[in-house]
């Protein structure tokens, strides 16, 4: 049986680059709980060094927390009234646990969009 995944990749689409250091939290959300399973961030390509998850993944709901706004005042992009996006949940279903799961996030200081990549 193959063994399934969980990846990320964050890109800044305002300057075209990796989101590097960018912090991320991934919950498991299960009957009204949440459960921290992970807290790490982005390397120089914008991915973690690792899978979120891997070998075999747990059927559910999840919930991947990008902290954005910490992420811009890194870059000295601030807004004099406070970053608009503060932090971007994710909220995702893994149905079949022996897939590759991929969530990417392209990012600006206004807007982001995701999907289920590959």
């Amino acid at each position: 049986m193959a063994s399934g995944k969980l990846t990320t990749h964050v890109l800044d689409t305002s300057r075209g680059c990796p989101a590097a250091g960018l912090q991320l939290c991934l919950f498991e959300l299960n009957n009204g709980a949440t459960e921290k399973v992970l807290d790490t961030r982005t390397n120089s390509d914008g991915r973690v060094d690792h899978p979120l998850m891997e070998g075999t993944l747990k059927t559910g709901t999840y919930e991947l927390r990008f902290m954005v706004a910490e992420y811009f005042k890194a870059q000295g992009i601030e807004e004099p009234h406070g970053a608009f996006l503060d932090e971007v949940p994710v909220r995702f279903v893994i149905a079949k646990p022996c897939q590759h799961y991929h969530v990417p996030l392209l990012l600006s200081p206004y807007g982001y969009s995701t999907y289920r990549g590959s």
